[in-house]
């Protein structure tokens, strides 16, 4: 990452802290807190135990004590500042050790071997065995009641939460293709950890910091509520605990230091909630960033007609700088019922963006700022997530690109698509069974029985694209989806999945919207094309029409890149031929 875009992004997780209320609030009122502990001694003229005998149970303002004295004469605004040191202090030592040790650990016991996992694994789980609050208690001989030494060892204690919760998220990202790639470059494992899987697990780290946090401020209130420690170190614990012997006489003895206890603990859990959120950038903006829009008559309504309709389609995301950006810009096409229609362009062209926007599935930050999506007749944009659900399955299906990525390792194939039939059409798990076998055969699986029994990882790409074409067509829909749905195969496979998706259209009457980059499948499987460049559609047409006459310069460039043995290229060489034979000398 360069300077700049580190510093942008930077800039732009600050952006999201500040428009959050919530950030804004909890971290206003815990800094002010925080200084109010920080600048005790020159706040209050009186310490956190210097007692008058004259001032006990002091009113409000007596003898300059701003909420009174105690029962032993004490300032209870002064003891209330100094307590806040001693829940700040608390919280540092306990959830700086906690993360150092759990993350520390976490990241080992989850990147390394089984070996490694099994010893780290083995000592947190001895350290879960300990009794905390007991042992706590034990150890006040060896800490001699010090508070610091015995939020260190409570530290310790909880670093077994920090510890699984890293060890997880490492595990699962550990084989991704891109820490692959990152191994496969070169990179040391200490970079690898740090660069790429450090990333992943710090948002539900930062969250869980602040439950550290207010976890080591309540055990250490709790121990001076108790009576354990030294009696000389202020405390909430120990305030509330006079404030209880006190209720009946002096009752807001016992509120004040509630009260602050409360509002430091639930501070902590809300900024850590915000901080996770503005650096996933997982919290929508409400201004802006929308899942569904209401309707705004397209430009060209009343233009196309068909089973699905797209008509002067929009969909923009926001920048860095908060500004909307279009990547989808005015699309208009429509499918008939059995027609195939390619929806062709280059990565980034905006034609995936397009179908999950007509599958209602576009990620939260999406904003559709224009357009209508009609299947039927019926507009599928501004439903709720409950009506697109009684659409999907039913109506509407997808065939993603990737179909190992898109099956569930840990369920039997079966499983799987006896879900999906059931939540279609509500039936009986063995009717369901009997369907399911009876689409495997139909979708060319040689052996049904042992498909349906198998994992995903025991089966070919080929077979898992053939399952998910079979869980697609189960409830007949009126239209299917297909993302690239060859891309992964290798070139048999894929006439094979074409040849079936051809005859699954004409057994079915299925409209078929065809994503793709490659223009071999759309010669042999489509009836028009749609060419998209930079989110719009540059033209649409008949397939043969298409390839024998394109009109638009971007389409004739892309079928110019296609070139077969008697094409001849006219483009210079990359190096000229007298600099390589200079070289090859």
């Amino acid at each position: 990452m360069t300077t700049t875009s580190a510093g942008a992004r930077r800039r732009s997780t600050l952006r999201r802290l500040i428009a959050d209320p919530q950030a804004v609030g909890s971290a206003c009122l815990l800094t002010g807190t925080v200084l109010l502990g920080l600048f005790a001694p020159l706040i209050t003229d009186h310490g956190a135990n210097e007692a008058n005998l004259d001032a006990v149970n002091a009113g409000v303002g007596d003898h300059g004590y701003l909420l009174g004295g105690d029962k032993s004469g004490r300032d209870i605004f002064a003891r209330l500042l100094y307590s806040i040191d001693t829940s700040m202090v608390s919280a540092l030592i306990g959830a700086s050790i906690a993360l150092a040790i759990g993350i520390t650990f976490g990241l080992i016991g989850g990147y390394f071997g089984r070996r490694v996992r099994a010893i780290t694994e083995w000592v947190f789980s001895l350290i879960m065995t300990f009794p905390g609050l007991l042992l706590l208690i034990v150890l006040m001989p060896v800490t001699k009641g010090d508070y610091k030494a015995t939020m260190l060892v409570f530290g310790v204690l909880l670093s077994p939460g920090i510890y699984r919760l890293v060890r997880n998220l490492v595990v699962g990202v550990k084989n991704e293709l891109y820490v692959d790639a990152a191994r496969v470059s070169g990179l040391p494992d200490r970079r690898i950890l740090r660069r790429h899987v450090l990333t992943v697990v710090r948002g539900p780290v930062i969250i869980a910091t602040a439950f550290l946090a207010g976890s080591s401020i309540a055990v250490q209130s709790g121990l001076a509520f108790l009576g354990v420690g030294s009696s000389t170190v202020p405390s909430f614990g120990a305030m509330i605990s006079e404030g209880f012997t006190n209720l009946y006489e002096e009752p807001l003895q016992f509120l004040w230091p509630s009260l602050t206890l409360g509002i430091i603990t639930a501070s902590l859990v809300l900024l850590g909630n915000a901080l996770r959120d503005a650096l996933e950038g997982g919290r929508p903006k409400p201004a802006r960033i929308v899942t569904t829009t209401t309707y705004r008559p397209p430009a060209t309504e009343g233009a196309v007609s068909g089973l699905l309709t797209i008509d002067d389609l929009v969909i923009a995301y926001p920048s860095p700088t908060g500004e909307l950006k279009d990547v989808v810009r005015g699309v208009t096409l429509s499918v008939a019922a059995g027609e195939t229609l390619g929806l062709v362009g280059e990565s980034g062209s905006g034609k995936t963006q397009t179908a999950f926007a007509a599958l209602g599935v576009l990620p939260a930050e999406a904003v559709v700022t224009r357009g209508s999506i009609r299947l039927d007749g019926r507009e599928l944009l501004g439903l709720s997530e409950r009506e697109l659900r009684a659409v999907r399955g039913t109506s509407i299906a997808y065939v993603p690109q990737e179909p190992m990525s898109n099956l569930d390792p840990s369920c039997t194939v079966g499983a799987q698509l006896v879900e999906g039939v059931r939540a279609a059409t509500p039936m009986r798990r063995s009717e369901a069974r009997e369907r399911v076998l009876a689409l495997l055969v139909r979708v060319g699986i040689p052996d049904p029985e042992r498909t349906f029994r198998s994992y995903p990882h025991q089966i070919s790409g080929g077979m898992a694209q053939r399952v998910l074409i079979a869980g697609a067509v189960a409830s007949r829909p009126l239209l299917l989806i297909a993302d690239e749905p060859t891309t992964a195969l290798d070139v048999t496979v894929q006439a094979e999945i074409l040849d079936l998706l051809r005859d699954l259209q004409k057994e079915l009457n299925m409209a078929v919207l065809l994503v793709t980059h490659n223009f071999g499948v759309v010669a042999d499987i489509c009836d028009r094309v749609a060419v998209m460049q930079e989110g719009a559609v540059v033209e649409t047409g008949e397939a043969e029409e298409l390839f024998s006459a394109p009109r638009h310069a971007y389409t004739r460039m892309l079928l110019d890149s296609i070139l077969d043995e008697t094409t001849l290229r006219t483009d210079p060489p990359a190096f000229p031929t007298d600099a390589l034979e200079t070289e090859t000398r």
